[in-house]
């Protein structure tokens, strides 16, 4: 029996840090099959990261871990040189700490999506991906990593035998280089919902992505993301984690 067209449908969550809320978490999980929970450095603290893996746990979600530079003023998109000893190590600590909370709430961490700045820097800097990939194989060699095809990180991960998945967000523009146009720029930030959700069909039938991102943070997030699981159930596809 042929199996039925799928592909992951993630989403940036757990982005609260205190008194701050940040997007609309409760509304979001039941729309996707994997979340990006932030680990503390970009926000995100323990009884939010709890929460999340909760949440992820009663609606069946993969749960990845969002790690980050740290920096929580900036919600880790400023650019940071940093030793990458250092790097590696502080993506150790939010991975682990990820690990232990997913634990005690039911679930487990089924991949790595590097968050932000860290994100757009390992496309390219081969000792920043290094890095994390160096953290991520000491935790668990076998845990997929997610991030923009053709990017420096993903070659490396596949080289050292480390599995790769490959993403498109439906919410963001793109470069001819086929990187992210840098937010602050126009046309960063896409808008038309159906706009997106046609190519959200697209970029799942295109069969180069394992997996789609609609942003926890973008305006209209919860709306853009039922239309989109509408127009992939519409096109005969069917949202499914890969982890």
């Amino acid at each position: 029996m042929a199996t039925e067209p799928g592909i992951d449908l993630n989403s940036d969550l757990g982005e609260s840090f205190g008194s701050w809320a940040m997007g609309d978490d409760a509304a979001m999980f039941p729309l996707i099959s994997s979340a990006n929970i932030a680990c503390g450095y970009h926000a995100g603290d323990g009884r939010t990261m709890l929460a999340s893996c909760r949440l992820a746990a009663e609606h069946g979600v993969a749960v990845g871990a969002h790690v980050s530079y740290r920096d929580l003023a900036g919600f880790g998109r400023r650019a940071m040189d940093i030793d990458p000893a250092e790097l590696a190590a502080d993506v150790l600590y939010q991975l682990s700490a990820l690990q232990g909370i997913a634990r005690v709430a039911g679930t487990r961490v089924a991949y790595v999506k590097p968050h932000g700045a860290l994100y757009n820097r390992i496309v390219h800097d081969h000792a920043q991906a290094a890095a994390v990939l160096e953290a991520v194989r000491r935790v668990d060699p076998a845990l997929p990593v997610l991030g923009l095809p053709g990017s420096a990180v993903l070659e490396l991960a596949a080289e050292a035998g480390q599995p790769v998945r490959r993403e498109a967000f439906v919410d963001r523009g793109y470069r001819p280089d086929g990187t992210l146009v840098p937010r602050g720029q126009q046309g960063a930030i896409l808008s038309d919902l159906d706009f997106i959700a046609d190519r959200a069909v697209d970029f799942a039938r295109s069969g180069q992505v394992d997996s789609l991102c609609v942003h926890g943070d973008t305006p209209g997030a919860v709306e853009m993301a039922r239309l989109v699981r509408r127009r992939l159930a519409e096109a005969g596809i069917a949202i499914r984690s890969f982890g």
